[in-house]
């Protein structure tokens, strides 16, 4: 059908254009963070195609919603500037009749964004959180690059390793300032040093150096001499994984385990895509065209609608792990309430009802029922 056909085409036209343009903008902005990532010593700097990989993919169902929603609001755009919703509204073609064709390009989509927020999102944040911390987990040694001053993965010391060997077991001219739990803070050089692995820990041993150790609240300064000196710098070879990122729990696990942080997650990916699914309606009830007017206004509205509602999908997450909210009622409150309102606008459009019509058709029911004055 013809009318069906080139609304397809022009939804596959634009929608396919604003996905190249996000993905491009998105990819970009992630390149950018996950190179200061590695620059702050978060990701390995080598791995950092991978990373960048796996967070993308995480993002597509943001983007992917978003490029859907774009897309429809231009394309009808475009079709109220050129006139063409004038020649459809006259050839027996109401509103209401777009949602057929508009929902027809839109299921498949939907149906990406739905798995992906389901499975591929869980996935992605996992494999970005296991490189994360593999990097974190190393020994503090294997972290510094001769001739630059590196900071430890607890945060409280930094090296400096003028020299190493082949194998990195050995350096020389190391310097090593920290602070310790107490508040005191050391600093500490040697000629040379090597790793020694005691009782699975890792240590750094230390050979013809000084260390000069500062109280506290700095009333004084200690300065020692020392042959050999060893500190620990690694934890065990083999630490136990700690407990798994909320982002990257599977949805199954979710599920079965319906505490209040689980359930905030869980209502965080349900809502997406039925935000996405909304997203749509909005998109065919409320964009209208001014011949005489450009697309800033229309582009205006779809990026304040986006923000807007993603960010009431972020809050209702923390109220629903924070016990303010049950997931059922912020479901229903949030997405249930925009579906009526967006229905309900639709329906508004579809028959052209307004609020002055609906005034004059009153007052002429009214006066009719009283019938000619005598």
């Amino acid at each position: 059908m013809l009318f069906h056909s080139s609304i397809r085409k022009e939804l596959a036209r634009s929608f396919g254009a604003t996905l190249v343009v996000l993905f491009t903008i998105v990819l970009t902005m992630l390149l950018i963070r996950t190179l200061g990532l590695a620059s702050r010593g978060s990701v390995n700097p080598q791995e950092i195609a991978l990373v960048l990989g796996y967070t993308v993919i995480g993002r597509m169902p943001t983007i992917l919603t978003l490029a859907l929603f774009v897309a429809i609001v231009f394309s009808l755009s475009r079709m109220y500037r050129d006139s063409e919703m004038i020649i459809w509204f006259s050839s027996g073609r109401s509103l209401g009749g777009f949602l057929g064709p508009v929902l027809r390009f839109s299921w498949p989509i939907l149906a990406v964004i739905t798995l992906m927020v389901f499975f591929v999102w869980p996935w992605a944040n996992q494999q970005t959180d296991n490189l994360r911390s593999r990097f974190e987990r190393r020994g503090d040694l294997e972290r510094v690059a001769p001739g630059q001053f590196q900071e430890s993965s607890s945060g409280r010391r930094v090296f400096f390793i003028d020299k190493d060997t082949a194998g990195g077991t050995e350096g020389r001219n190391i310097f090593i300032s920290s602070t310790e739990d107490d508040g005191r803070e050391t600093v500490t050089s040697a000629r040379s040093g090597r790793i020694e692995w005691v009782n699975d820990e890792q240590f750094l041993m230390l050979n013809n150096g000084q260390r000069l150790e500062t109280a506290a609240d700095g009333s004084g300064l200690k300065v020692s001499e020392f042959e050999s000196y060893g500190t620990q710098i690694g934890s065990s070879a083999i630490g136990e994984r700690g407990a798994q990122a909320l982002k990257s729990r599977s949805t199954l696990l979710l599920i079965t385990e319906p505490d209040r942080a689980n359930l905030g997650e869980l209502g965080w990916r349900i809502g997406m895509a039925l935000t996405a699914l909304n997203f749509v309606l909005i998109a065919l009830a409320t964009t209208a065209g001014n011949p005489r007017a450009g697309r800033g206004g229309n582009l205006f509205f779809t990026l304040f609608s986006f923000v807007f509602y993603y960010n009431l999908l972020n809050l209702g997450q923390s109220w629903v792990a924070g016990g303010l909210v049950s997931l059922g009622a912020f479901m229903l409150m949030l997405h249930g309430g925009v579906f009526v309102l967006t229905v309900l606008w639709l329906i508004k459009r579809h028959y052209n009802v307004s609020m002055r019509s609906w005034l004059n058709s009153r007052r002429n029911a009214s006066a009719a029922s009283r019938g000619p004055a005598a």
